[in-house]
């Protein structure tokens, strides 16, 4: 039944839909004075630097880079309370079980936040501070919880890269 209904539809030939329209002529200038003035705009196309610009050493403009944690507005870090804590698996190659968490930011935004380090006391309502920072085999998680900050408590027993996960540096006895 399909396939005499395609086959109906791929030999009827159709009309080309401009031939349809009906040719108007435009006047050179719009009929009222406000059309003239709501026309009137330049839409600013980026300017590319001519060869005789670039012999001078003139810069072209620089595209503005789009930023890779947008939810903290420009922002380094921000606090944010927990939703709820979460364990992820990664993207192919990898497998693991990573610890992440949904954070409601101070700016109403909800993101996922990955958790560094080897184990954690982050639970719901825990208040944490977010820094971006990709999880790079974790789907849609681009923001960082940072240890040792807020409710998170640093990684125990950790005496390399300290300042990363939120440690004091030991005693010396």
């Amino acid at each position: 039944m399909f396939s005499r209904l395609f086959a109906a539809r791929v030999v009827a030939p159709r009309a080309p839909l401009l031939s349809l329209i009906p040719k108007v002529p435009v006047p050179p200038f719009p009929a009222s004075p406000i059309l003239a003035i709501s026309r009137s705009f330049a839409v600013s196309t980026p300017r590319w630097a001519t060869l005789n610009q670039i012999k001078r050493g003139v810069e072209p403009p620089k595209r503005k880079k789009a930023t890779v944690s947008p939810d903290l507005y420009q922002c380094p870090l921000r606090k944010g309370v927990v939703l709820r804590v979460m364990v992820l698996k990664p993207k192919k190659p990898n497998s693991a079980q990573r610890k992440a968490c949904r954070v409601r930011l101070t700016n109403g935004k909800v993101i996922s936040a990955y958790i560094p380090g080897e184990g954690h006391n982050a639970q719901e309502h825990s208040i944490v501070y977010v820094r971006g920072g990709r999880c790079q085999d974790l789907p849609g998680v681009k923001y960082r919880v940072i240890r040792g900050g807020g409710d998170l408590s640093g990684v125990v027993n950790r005496i390399t890269s300290r300042s990363k996960y939120g440690v004091k540096k030991p005693q010396q006895s």
